[in-house]
Parts: structure tokens; C-alpha cells; sequence
């Protein structure tokens, strides 16, 4: 009796041991792995998805296996607004949506749809990193029950036809032209002198092919991904929004982290954001590359003023509005800091 307490004794001492010398993280019960479900509406070749793998594994790496993400592309669990609805109930904890589709729930994000809002899109990389800017977008939401976490680069959004070829605004007139189902999109295309039609994306192909629409406006990278290309054959460089993507989640589940998740959360969300930017230049430099040689879709310059100042009335509208007039002058003040910057150099 006295040999198997010893043994007992000492197999327990043993074990213990060998329990203290491991890393808090895998003994603290409290810190069991949590999964969290990331929903998006992109096929697996598109930038974004590649930059949300990058974000899974960052986030399981750093948190020690903490933080699991399962991610749903090809919008298997819902159109974006129910895959918004989704993460405020927390039936998933994260979801990557248009700006424009958050609109409804904060009319801040109807920001990224004013008509030339940014001066190019290196002034749009440098503006939507200061973290001011990030704030007042991504906390918006909060009595929504989700929050911003991070943005993607859904590129410089151009006008691309069936087969009719656009000089200026004048051209868009009678035209149906795809936005997404938002307020603000809609608005956009009828300051510019198209017909709006809302429709969800994965919809678009299928549009233009019937003829139910003659065009849409979206980045180059929607040619060959969702194969726009096939079925429109000319794409204009209008460049009148950039509006970007933006990865929400739950606000209870950010909550319930410890302030360490959090910060690894939020540390690889930036990560990936970061090497978002160059995935997606290359993307669609290969892009377009693919659409002209093996698409036969034709790029074309057109002369801006004629959109820019048809669409000033709109423009005038945002800067005035109470919901917007704040977050227009905050953008407005990087920007010209930035402009005068870059003189100095």
C-alpha cells in the first residue's frame, strides 16, 4: 500500500510539474480556444479572400490557437445585409461587407459614395490609415451590436458597358447601370446621368448577358474573378468612388476577449490589411492584363471633368448633411496635410 502511494505521490508531482512548465496559455481553462465564424460574398481567387486567409492565420499563430477563424466565402451563408444581420445576433461572430451596404446602419459609411470624395487613390491608402479616421467609421456601429475591425482596398470603382463606349456623362443617359443596393449608389449613378438598378453582386453576370442591365461600375478585378469580362466588353476609367471593404464583428464577442485577444485580433487584422494593398495592386495589374488579351474588353480613358462636375450638386449635399459634414472636413484635413507633405518633399 505504501509503494503504490509513493508511486501515486510521485506520478502526481510529476504531472504537475510538467503542468507548471508549460505556457500559461495552454493551461489557464479560462483561455479555451474560441471559433469564430467569418462570413464573405468573394470567390477563393479574389484579393480579399486571400488577405482574410492571411488574417486567419496571423490571428491563430499569435493568439497560440486561442482564436480559431473558419471563413465562408461565396456568400454560402447570406447576401451581404444578412450576413451583416448574422453578426448582430452573433449567429456568425465576423463578416467582410461594401462600405455601401453599411450605410443603413451608420449613415457615416454612406461617406465613401460622395463622387470624388478622395483625390486619387494614393491619397485614399494614406487618409483611411490614421487612426481618427478609422474611429470614426468603425465605432459608428457600436449601438448596432458590431463594430469596424479593419478595411481592404476594393479599388478605384469605373463604369464598364455591354458594348457601348462612354466619352462623357451626356453617354450615361438611359443607360442601366448595376449599384450596389444602397441609397448613396443609387444616387451617385443618377448624378452622373445613369439609371440606377440595385443588385446584388453575384446577380451582375447573369444582368448583362439578358440585357436586363447595360453596365456597371465596380474595379477591374471584377473582369476576370466573377468574369464580368465575358459580357462586357468596354471599361472606363470614370474613377468616381472608392469605397472600400470593411470586416465588422460582434460587438459582444470583441467585448467577451480578453484585452491580449484583442489586441492579437486587432494586430492581425492590420497585418493582413497591409499585405491586402499588395495582392491587390498585382491583382489587378494581372487583371486587366487577362481582361484586354484574353477577354478582348477595351480600357478607356475619359475626360473626369465632365462626371466631377456633374456630379457637384451631390458632392455639395454630403458636405452640408449633419450625419457626414463632420467625417467630410476630417477626411478633407488629411487629405490637404498630406497634399502639403508631399510639396515639402
Amino acid at each position: 500500500m505504501k509503494k503504490f502511494l509513493a508511486l501515486f505521490v510521485s506520478a502526481f508531482f510529476i504531472t504537475g510539474m510538467l503542468t507548471l512548465s508549460l505556457p500559461h496559455t495552454y493551461v489557464n481553462a479560462e483561455e479555451k480556444t474560441k471559433e469564430i465564424m467569418l462570413a464573405h460574398n468573394q470567390p477563393t481567387s479574389h484579393p480579399v479572400h486571400k488577405s482574410l486567409e492571411i488574417f486567419k492565420e496571423r490571428l491563430e499563430e499569435t493568439s497560440h490557437g486561442q482564436l480559431k477563424v473558419n471563413i465562408y466565402p461565396n456568400g454560402q451563408l447570406g447576401s451581404e445585409r444578412e450576413a451583416i444581420e448574422m453578426t448582430q445576433t452573433n449567429a456568425i461572430q465576423m463578416t467582410k461587407v461594401s462600405s455601401a451596404a453599411l450605410e443603413s446602419f451608420s449613415p457615416t459609411y454612406s461617406l465613401f459614395n460622395m463622387p470624388y470624395l478622395f483625390e486619387s487613390e494614393e491619397n485614399y491608402r494614406h487618409v483611411m490609415k490614421k487612426q481618427e479616421v478609422q474611429d470614426a467609421f468603425f465605432k459608428s456601429t457600436g449601438d448596432k451590436g458590431f463594430l469596424g475591425i479593419t478595411y481592404y482596398d476594393a479599388g478605384v470603382r469605373n463604369i464598364y458597358t455591354k458594348d457601348k463606349k462612354i466619352e462623357d456623362n451626356s453617354d450615361l443617359e438611359g443607360l442601366k447601370i448595376r449599384v450596389q443596393p444602397s441609397k448613396t449608389s443609387v444616387d451617385l449613378i443618377k448624378s452622373l446621368g445613369g439609371t440606377p438598378t440595385p443588385m446584388d453582386y453575384g446577380e451582375v453576370y447573369t444582368a448583362i448577358q439578358s440585357g436586363v442591365i447595360d453596365a456597371a461600375e465596380n474595379n477591374e478585378t471584377s473582369l476576370t474573378t466573377n468574369n464580368h469580362g465575358e459580357v462586357a466588353k468596354n471599361y472606363h476609367y470614370t474613377e468616381h468612388a472608392i469605397v472600400p471593404d470593411i470586416l465588422i464583428m460582434n460587438k459582444d464577442t470583441y467585448d467577451d476577449l480578453t484585452k491580449q485577444q484583442q489586441k492579437w485580433l486587432k494586430d492581425a487584422a492590420a497585418y493582413s490589411t497591409e499585405k491586402h494593398e499588395v495582392i491587390w495592386d498585382k491583382e489587378v495589374k494581372e487583371a486587366k492584363k487577362t481582361a484586354k488579351e484574353d477577354m478582348g474588353v477595351k480600357f478607356h480613358n475619359v475626360d473626369k471633368s465632365f462626371f466631377k462636375k456633374a456630379s457637384q450638386p451631390l458632392q455639395d449635399e454630403f458636405k452640408k448633411n449633419p450625419d457626414t459634414k463632420d467625417d467630410y472636413k476630417l477626411i478633407e484635413k488629411e487629405e490637404q496635410l498630406y497634399e502639403e507633405s508631399k510639396k515639402d518633399h
